[in-house]
């Protein structure tokens, strides 16, 4: 029985393990709630299946979020300053369709999954987007972190 209690606590000590983390160093996660109400015109593309919105008012985000309508009532955000570099003046990226282009370096991201899509092959670690946690009921998308 001591052979088990301590074979246990020793697998408890090797799961402990704080060198994992995938933090993104370039993006600070910041806290704060926003509601788009799929009522007014601004955010009425987000009632259609694969249709996108990037909302850039103060305080939601570093620079802003896209929210995209995933299908089945399914919405995802994620922060709109490429993640693969410190923000400055050209971070906040732009998108098309389902596509976010950061401006500096033409990093694109799939605003479906977050992945980046055109990763360099240079052996350097890159970042997909930070993804917010998001809500959907009645007719408003509720995102927060």
């Amino acid at each position: 029985m001591k052979r088990i209690s301590g074979l246990v606590i020793f697998l408890l000590f090797l799961a402990c393990d704080n060198n994992t983390t995938n933090r993104n160093p370039f993006l600070q996660e910041i806290n704060f709630r926003f509601d788009a109400n799929l009522n007014l015109p601004l955010y009425s593309p987000l009632t259609n299946t694969g249709s996108a919105v990037l909302v850039t008012q103060d305080g939601v985000g570093t620079r802003g979020i896209f929210i995209i309508n995933a299908g089945f009532n399914q919405f995802r955000a994620f922060e709109a300053s490429c993640p693969n570099h410190a923000p400055n003046d050209c971070s906040t990226m732009t998108f098309n369709g389902q596509v976010a282009t950061c401006p500096c370096e033409e990093y694109e991201y799939s605003l479906f999954t977050g992945q980046m899509l055109n990763r360099p092959d240079d052996g350097n670690r890159y970042y997909d987007m930070l993804e917010y946690r998001t809500s959907f009921g009645g007719n408003s998308v509720t995102v927060t972190n």
